[in-house]
């Protein structure tokens, strides 16, 4: 996921879309801890969409807030 379309898209879906990349994530650490991960660079892309967003999210509450 790219920048450009996370800043396209509305608070609400942010945050929703943060919530499911953090459910997706405890998955996947269930599944590395069982050696059943096949994937093992989605847990990289995760947590970097993550940032992405939590990024996004930060520069529009301080934005907001001045």
């Amino acid at each position: 996921m790219k920048a450009t379309d996370i800043r396209t898209k509305s608070e609400d879906e942010l945050k929703a879309q943060l919530l499911d990349l953090r459910k997706e994530s405890f998955n996947l650490r269930f599944q590395a801890a069982s050696g059943q991960l096949e994937n093992t660079a989605r847990k990289n892309q995760i947590r970097k969409d993550i940032a992405r967003i939590k990024t996004v999210l930060g520069e529009r509450t301080s934005a907001a807030a001045s």
